[in-house]
């Protein structure tokens, strides 16, 4: 028996369902099937807001159901910047809509703080200087204190996938720094997954990057033992490891 993973997308994102095919390689019986809502720009504006407004989720998470999917994610990180309270309630409006349980990146990264015990974290972003400021007092207002940060100051979202890995790479060891207790690479247009295994050899940190996190997140949703993701990261082999 198959288990069916849906994911909602920003409709400008190139990376984020290659890499999620790439972190389920080894479960042979759980798919990933994804739908798009247009997403072309991100910033504090309200035409920027509007992209994220509950009907053309809701109407994505539809037609995702017409595939009989077992759980969903709103794999973007918008709740970051609009509100992690506002996001938990987004993931419920839909929810109810389809009748399947519902995350998103954002309640993905900070279900597995919460579950951690990660108070102190370091954030790793592509964003402007005003969603920066934005997502760290977000996350304040969670529970969350950010400890270090780095950003690259772009709003070319399109553009954020092409970025290499080792700009990432030098991101991450400079929040380091910092020693949060983990650090989240935040976007789900970049190249931060396959950078954990590396990354947390290296720092002796948590790397968790909001596309492994949705995943993770959309695993437990549907009943399946994210430990058998190997090879992407301590936070799918529970949180013990995490400590």
């Amino acid at each position: 028996m198959t288990t069916r993973i849906g994911m909602i997308t920003p409709s400008l994102n190139t990376l984020l369902e290659p890499v999620t095919y790439r972190l389920l390689s080894d479960l042979t019986d759980v798919s990933a099937h994804f739908s798009r809502v247009r997403v072309t720009h991100i910033s504090l504006d309200g035409d920027s807001d509007g992209q994220f407004a509950p009907e053309p989720m809701i109407e994505a998470a539809r037609l995702l159901m017409d595939a009989n999917m077992d759980a969903i994610c709103w794999n973007g990180t918008a709740g970051g910047w609009l509100g992690i309270e506002k996001d938990a309630a987004l993931c419920a409006a839909i929810s109810d809509a389809v009748g399947v349980p519902v995350t998103s990146a954002t309640q993905a990264v900070t279900g597995l703080f919460r579950q951690a015990g990660v108070t102190r974290f370091g954030l790793v972003t592509p964003y402007m200087d005003d969603i920066q400021r934005q997502i760290v007092a977000k996350y304040s207002d969670a529970g969350f204190e950010c400890v270090g940060e780095a950003h690259l100051g772009r709003d070319d979202g399109f553009a954020y996938a092409a970025i290499a890995d080792d700009i990432w790479s030098g991101l991450i060891r400079e929040v380091a720094g910092s020693r949060p207790q983990a650090i989240t690479t935040m976007c789900t247009n970049i190249g931060g997954a396959s950078l954990a295994e590396p990354m947390e050899r290296e720092t002796g940190i948590p790397l968790i990057d909001s596309i492994s996190a949705s995943l993770w997140a959309a695993l437990k949703l549907a009943g399946v033992d994210t430990a058998r993701v190997s090879g992407w990261g301590r936070m799918f082999a529970g949180f013990s490891a995490l400590a």
